[in-house]
């Protein structure tokens, strides 16, 4: 009995496989995207619709152009990373260089997140989460929260949050194992220097913009991982091209 030796190349499964758990793994890791919410009255249900769909699509494209070894979805695939990472990569350069207009794009979105707090549960937990993890109140400090209409001090207001703070501006008690939602009642009302025992002062911009030097470390590696991560996609995309070309061009001869 004699046995051959085929010469044409094949397809690695290595690639082929790697690649299709590549977009198990970074889709999934994406999809924390839909979280983020309104800026400018902008419906977050139509962002989480845009971002679903477009995971959805390069996930497809992916998972089915590597199982099926499908060149044009693959391509497709490969393009679409290149211009995310091109994007993130201008993103990035801007905002270093136009700190100014990052600062008031984004005090600008947390005081329209601030009047509508009390409209969304959702943003009510990440304001929240927000303030509680930075020590933070407000955008710029706690009377920022007469942005909104249950916290306004205004005589006009018959809120029983009126000339208050939300909760996760309070100062925690490690006495108390049950969280007080309503710490915050009045506390405006009351003289400045009263407050620090209170609730944080400091707004959450000027916290954020002291955490990022202290973390730069941190906030560099993280985008330097999800940059590696998306160049790995691009070479098992191209690696996967190559080899599909390879056994094409192997079948003419």
């Amino acid at each position: 009995m004699h046995y051959y030796r085929y010469a044409n190349p094949e397809v690695s499964c290595w690639y082929k496989y790697l690649l299709f758990s590549y977009n198990i793994v970074f889709w999934g890791v994406l999809s924390d995207l839909s979280k983020v919410t309104r800026l400018h009255g902008f419906d977050p249900v139509v962002l989480i619709l845009v971002v679903g769909g477009v995971m959805f699509i390069l996930g497809f494209a992916g998972c089915v152009g590597a199982l099926r070894e499908n060149i044009c979805l693959l391509k497709f695939f490969c393009g679409a990373i290149v211009l995310i990472f091109i994007l993130e990569l201008t993103a990035a350069v801007l905002a270093f260089l136009f700190q100014d207009w990052v600062r008031d794009r984004f005090k600008e979105f947390f005081e329209n997140n601030i009047k509508s707090y009390r409209d969304d549960i959702d943003l009510q937990n990440l304001i929240d989460s927000l303030q509680k993890i930075n020590y933070c109140c407000g955008a710029q400090g706690p009377d920022d929260w007469d942005l909104n209409i249950y916290f306004n001090c205004t005589t006009e207001s018959k809120s029983r949050e009126k000339c208050g703070v939300p909760f996760s501006c309070c100062v925690p008690d490690p006495a108390q194992k049950v969280v007080n939602t309503q710490c915050g009642y009045d506390i405006r009302a009351r003289e400045k220097r009263q407050w620090e025992n209170l609730i944080f002062t400091k707004g959450c911009i000027p916290a954020l913009e002291a955490w990022l030097p202290r973390n730069i470390y941190i906030v560099a590696g993280a985008f330097i991982a999800i940059s590696l991560l998306q160049i790995f996609g691009i070479f098992l995309a191209r690696s996967l091209i190559s080899d599909i070309d390879s056994v094409k061009a192997g079948y003419h001869f």
